[in-house]
């Protein structure tokens, strides 16, 4: 079920209160290309085909309509726990937020233009406790979200813009960065083989050091992996030493526009092999070959902000987008970041 606005907001349809998560039917529609090659959408996260391997039956999708055709979009997974539910994101899926066909014309005309496709989006949104989204980096604009009382978070990944020119590129890399490729080289080869069971062990082992379980269920992994590679949009590459034995994993996915970081994995044993950043920079690789920028897909967490800053790529803010409507949705949001790191990563 899709909401859609013709002339007017319309009024938000309910959802089912019974349904944990919410069924929603599959969509299986064509969807007109926009000229980055992405159907109603910045990035492959918010096409149809991601949404449901990442959230069968779990996702929804408010739009704009004019004259026949959708101008704006905003998709959402509908997540239920406790009692509570909350407009999020997939698992799996690192951004997500608007969609928006935008018009040429003056700088003012397009702005207002925007403010108003944002705001009918906002307002035809279902009843909820909690609305918690990453928006793409594309869009900065988040003010008439703001106007209805929704509160902002600044965070950021890392982007290199261009992959035209990979020598520039590998200059770009900081020295120590360039040092633990050249070092993993003598010990590793990359395996492009896209061998996704040996990719989630070593997943698995890098929450495992921290003391934690996967945050996320493996089969909703396979089944993006599945969706992925059907797209022909997903590259899994593992380094291994001359036994065989893996020491990294790491699971590319791109668009025409952008390639991203999914996810990557360390066995711990063999973490000073320097194997991750062979593997980073394989991907950025490979991502030339494919589509036009890289994206590290970001992290707030101080190590892994160093390591992605180390492949000399620019600092991009995005905004996490949040607001409670009710008030066990505001004690719910005030008492964890579950809506982030269970909710997003585990339906």
């Amino acid at each position: 079920m899709s909401i859609a606005i013709r002339e007017t907001p319309i009024e938000p349809v309910p959802v089912d209160a019974a349904a944990t998560p919410v069924s929603v039917q599959e969509r299986s529609v064509t969807i007109p290309v926009t000229e980055a090659g992405l159907a109603q959408a910045n990035a492959l996260f918010q096409q149809d085909w991601w949404l449901n391997a990442a959230s069968p039956g779990g996702w929804d999708a408010v739009t704009v309509e004019q004259g026949g055709a959708c101008v704006a979009r905003l998709a959402f997974a509908v997540r239920r726990h406790a009692g509570i539910t909350a407009l999020t994101q997939p698992p799996l899926t690192p951004f997500l937020g608007p969609w928006l066909r935008m018009a040429e014309g003056k700088a003012n005309t397009r702005l207002a233009r925007e403010h108003e496709l944002l705001g009918k989006l906002a307002d035809a949104l279902p009843p909820y406790d909690v609305f918690a989204q990453d928006f793409h980096p594309q869009y900065a604009n988040w003010l008439p979200f703001h106007w209805r009382g929704f509160r902002q978070t600044t965070r950021y990944t890392y982007v290199i813009d261009d992959l035209d020119d990979l020598d520039q590129t590998w200059a770009g890399l900081h020295e120590s960065t360039r040092r633990e490729v050249r070092k993993a080289r003598k010990c590793v080869t990359v395996d492009p083989g896209d061998d996704l069971e040996t990719f989630i062990e070593l997943n698995r082992m890098t929450y495992r050091r921290q003391g934690r379980s996967l945050p996320y269920d493996p089969a909703i992994l396979r089944r993006v992996d599945t969706a992925c590679a059907r797209q022909g949009a997903r590259r899994v590459l593992i380094a291994r030493d001359g036994t065989g034995r893996a020491h990294a994993g790491l699971y590319l996915v791109w668009d025409q526009s952008s390639a991203y970081y999914l996810m990557g994995g360390l066995d711990p044993e063999r973490r000073s092999s320097g194997a991750m950043s062979l593997l980073m920079w394989q991907a950025i690789r490979l991502a030339a070959t494919v589509t036009r920028s890289f994206n590290f897909e970001g992290s707030m967490i101080q190590p892994i902000e160093r390591f992605f800053r180390g492949f000399g790529a620019r600092q991009v803010p995005y905004s996490h987008i949040r607001t409670s409507r009710t008030l066990k949705g505001r004690i719910a949001e005030a008492g964890h970041e579950l809506l982030r790191s269970t909710w997003k990563r585990n339906p």
